[in-house]
């Protein structure tokens, strides 16, 4: 008889049963690649840590947090031990500029009670020996109360001081057209009705003589180093409705005119039948002398 060939399920059983899944199984023999574990190999014989970059970094992240809390700990531990110290330095501050102010008090009390005296002294002098060009004398410089006929004249800023166009009467890059009246224009106002023919001036009671000066300090104006609020009040002693006729029609009074139009600026004047004007503080003349042989008689 032939000699069979073997069965076919006989030589099946003689094959590993895993034979099938050699590549599975090399992949679990092998998960590291050969050169991944070299790496690491080398990394750990040369003693560097083997900790993944991430988990590195998530240390150092941990270590700069706990960093940062101390120093946040520390300056809140010190500023804890310094604010009572602060506190006390405030409070010191606080009484000196408490005890400055009261001392500024005093002295402006002091100063307004001697310019009375002074003034009471000058009206004692106007009244000496020398009639009516005495008292002329006291009219003229400002250092007698005067009243009668003139004129009233009110200015004000304007209800909203918006930022103009620049240019306009003022043309000065050195002012901002703002809506406030300057200086600059108060001055125009009472040279216009010194031209205008007033005889006495005050503004706000603040009477002006020849040394009188109008100035600013920021957006105040100044009147002899005294500052003035808005609404300004302008008196002026003079034939009231000819002097009020003059001003506005003068080149001053046209450019307050000009301010109300352009910016907004608000004025009225009216004509009064008695205004009254206080003397001045206080009037010293340091270096004028009277020309010897005139002036007397």
């Amino acid at each position: 008889m032939s000699q069979q060939p073997p069965h076919r399920s006989t030589a099946m059983t003689r094959r590993r049963l895993d034979a099938s899944m050699s590549l599975l199984t090399n992949v679990m023999d092998h998960s590291l690649d050969d050169g991944y574990a070299q790496a690491a190999a080398r990394k750990k014989a040369e003693g560097r840590s083997g900790l993944p970059r991430t988990l590195r970094s998530k240390l150092g992240l941990a270590a700069g947090l706990v960093l940062a809390a101390l120093v946040v700990t520390v300056g809140a531990a010190q500023a804890r031990v310094s604010a009572p110290v602060v506190a006390k330095e405030r409070e010191e501050l606080i009484d000196r500029i408490d005890d400055e102010t009261s001392a500024a008090d005093t002295l402006e009390r002091e100063v307004d009670a001697l310019r009375t005296d002074v003034s009471k002294r000058q009206n004692a002098a106007l009244r000496e020996p020398g009639g009516g060009q005495a008292q002329l004398v006291g009219i003229l410089s400002g250092a007698a109360p005067v009243h009668g006929p003139g004129v009233r004249l009110v200015v004000d800023d304007a209800k909203e001081a918006d930022q103009g166009d620049g240019g306009g009467p003022r043309e000065s890059a050195g002012f901002s057209d703002t809506g406030r009246l300057r200086d600059r224009d108060m001055q125009r106002v009472v040279n216009g009705l010194w031209e205008s023919g007033a005889e006495a001036i005050a503004i706000n009671g603040q009477r002006l003589t020849a040394l009188s000066a109008v100035r600013a300090a920021g957006d105040a104006i100044l009147v002899d180093n005294k500052p003035l609020v808005p609404p300004y009040t302008v008196l002026a002693v003079g034939n009231g409705k000819q002097l009020s006729t003059r001003f506005q029609n003068s080149r001053d009074g046209q450019y307050l005119h000009v301010l109300q139009e352009s910016f907004g600026i608000r004025t009225k004047i009216s004509a009064e039948s008695d205004v009254r004007l206080p003397a001045a503080p206080s009037v010293t003349v340091r270096t004028a002398e009277p020309k010897a042989g005139e002036g007397t008689s």
